[in-house]
């Protein structure tokens, strides 16, 4: 058995120790937010807070996650910065399809607790190893800026 800390509760869980992270949260834990994308690390898609750092979970064998906290997309809205990227995200209305998005708000949120006003090119530094096919990336700059000032556009409804 390994006891995994994710998203502030500890988790039993029955896995062999090079198991990929992304697996044993999907498979066995049950949390379905963090996304399978390439498999390589390349496209961003299961990207994870480990102790608060941005990782590829689809790599990272479970044991070198043991002792460490995880957070997930599920356990984001815990923080204030983690809701205000999410209400960001919603009011720009980023997602197209949606697929990549867990990872990018991930990525994004790591992004803020580093750096709470990033420029450009933080931006892009931080967010070119997260992949979107749908091309959101101006809107994904957009609800950065506006998590990181606080000020959220809300969307408008249509009666």
């Amino acid at each position: 058995m390994i006891v995994l800390s994710i998203n502030g509760q500890d988790a039993q869980v029955d896995a062999p120790d090079d198991m990929p992270l992304l697996w044993v949260l999907r498979d066995i834990v049950g949390l379905n937010g963090t996304k399978f994308g390439c498999g390589m690390a390349q496209c961003g898609a299961c990207t994870v807070h480990l102790d608060g750092q941005p990782v590829r979970s689809c790599v990272l064998p479970v044991a070198g996650a043991v002792g460490k906290k995880i957070t997930t997309i599920e356990g984001l809205s815990a923080t204030e910065l983690g809701k205000r990227v999410q209400q960001a995200w919603l009011g720009i209305e980023v997602a197209q399809c949606g697929y990549c998005q867990t990872g990018q708000i991930m990525s994004a949120a790591a992004l803020l607790a580093q750096k709470p006003s990033p420029t450009d090119e933080d931006i892009d530094a931080a967010m070119s190893g997260n992949l979107c096919r749908c091309g959101t990336y101006v809107r994904i700059r957009a609800a950065i800026k506006q998590a990181a000032t606080g000020q959220i556009t809300v969307p408008q409804t249509v009666a």
